[in-house]
């Protein structure tokens, strides 16, 4: 991987791209320090500063995609977040309304009027999920066990500049990304999650050492090497299906002959499943922190067993929600009908398998194997935070978390694979010449 970035800043236009892609992080973390207009920054800090140490703070999640502006009340506080949510919601609406399966079928101009949507549903999640923070750091519930003041005053036009403020952040965010793709290296919107993610890793590092001392701290650190190692082992494992496409001829050519295969991935659904399972369980955390001193009996054992992290119902929810989210997201982004009618339209088989409904009752069968490996390794791999705040103490944050590992490994495979794709590239042109 470092020999890949070597190789890419000895190459005049790709070292162009990397510095381009470098520049826009360093201003997309300056916008993640600077505060929004109306904020009370020493209270912030010295309140953000107890969080820290709280390990049922309730935005912890969504405050990992922000890289810790959030809870920090800057500028950039929403981060990738509405526009992540935009784009599942997309998703998962393709396969509902009829419509946008139809645009998601034509190509780059389909997919370019679903983006456009996409950026009209980020906008929309903006407005909503800053007017709620708004609302929370005026009743100072932002922030757990925090009773200062987080905004100098509370009228209606400071209310309103502080939402208006953060939803410009997250149209600047959506237009950094996409500067990113046009003229950088991968993904544009990737890399800025990832940069978010990062970004909090070596504070959480010496904040484990602070408390929990250097053995604790090298233990974790080898621990978070091994698991690292076996989560790069299991993101690029696959299932490779071979196909064969039979010779024809078209006019006087003769088409097809070739082999192929079809690639399943242990891990098919991504990350997708650990957001869709944590945004459903901190839901009864954030009904709670409305009303703190509840005395119904079911709002008091939500709150003391399924909103708190270290507990077993917890854990044991979380688990169970991610298997069936990776059932349910795998289902809907992959469709084995789909798949086995596009290769029998061009002359396509798995050998040994009849063309038609055979193959995709075969693909249907290996792909349903397949899931239940990725489902349990994406639990537990998301569960290594929470086991380790239950045995250590980590002070509410371990860094090897679940979530962020696969996104920083991910990101980093994938940014990897498209440095190497560019370089072999020219090596290819250079040979030609």
């Amino acid at each position: 991987m470092l020999g890949a970035f070597v190789n890419a800043f000895r190459t005049p236009d790709l070292r162009r791209k990397l510095l381009f892609v470098l520049f826009i992080i360093a201003v997309f973390r300056l916008g993640a320090q600077i505060p929004s207009p109306g904020v009370n920054v020493p209270n912030v800090q010295a309140c953000f500063a107890a969080a820290q140490k709280d390990s049922n703070a309730i935005f912890q999640a969504i405050n990992l995609f922000s890289g810790g502006a959030l809870l920090q009340l800057t500028v950039f506080a929403l981060g990738i977040m509405p526009y992540i949510t935009a784009s599942i919601i997309l998703q998962l609406l393709v396969v509902v309304i009829p419509r946008l399966e139809t645009l998601k079928k034509e190509g780059q101009a389909g997919q370019t009027k679903i983006t456009q949507y996409t950026r009209y549903l980020t906008l929309g999640l903006a407005i909503l999920q800053a007017t709620g923070i708004t609302a929370l750091a005026r009743t100072k519930n932002l922030i757990s066990g925090c009773d200062r003041d987080l905004l100098y005053d509370d009228k209606m036009f400071t209310i309103v500049l502080m939402v208006l403020v953060l939803t410009a952040g997250t149209a600047v965010i959506m237009w950094l990304g996409e500067l990113i793709t046009d003229r950088g290296i991968g993904n544009g919107m990737s890399i800025l999650i990832f940069t978010q993610v990062v970004a909090q890793f070596p504070g959480s590092l010496w904040q484990l050492k602070v408390q929990s001392g250097w053995w604790v701290f090298a233990a974790v650190i080898v621990g978070g090497i091994a698991i690292m190692a076996a989560v790069i082992f299991i993101e690029q494992a696959q299932r490779r299906i071979p196909v064969q496409y039979a010779r024809r001829m078209v006019g006087r050519k003769m088409f097809g002959g070739s082999s192929t295969y079809i690639p399943l991935k242990v891990n098919q659904a991504g990350i997708i499943p650990v957001i869709f399972a944590s945004s459903l369980l901190y839901l009864p955390s954030m009904a709670l922190q409305f009303n703190p001193t509840t005395t119904n009996p079911v709002l008091q054992w939500i709150g003391k067993y399924l909103a708190s992290p270290d507990s077993a119902v917890h854990m044991a929810a979380y688990f169970l929600l991610i298997i069936f989210f990776t059932y349910f997201y795998v289902s809907i982004t992959f469709n084995p009908q789909e798949v086995a009618d596009n290769m029998k339209q061009y002359g396509g088989f798995i050998p040994g398998i009849r063309a038609g409904k055979p193959t995709e009752e075969y693909l249907s069968y290996v792909l349903s194997r397949i899931t239940l490996p990725g489902s349990l390794y994406l639990g537990l791999i998301a569960l290594i935070p929470l086991i380790a705040l239950a045995t250590i103490d980590a002070s509410g944050k371990f860094p090897f978390g679940g979530t962020s590992l696969l996104i920083m490994v991910g990101v980093a495979l994938d940014t990897v694979k498209q440095i190497e794709g560019q370089l072999q590239q020219r090596n290819y042109e250079g040979f030609l010449r």
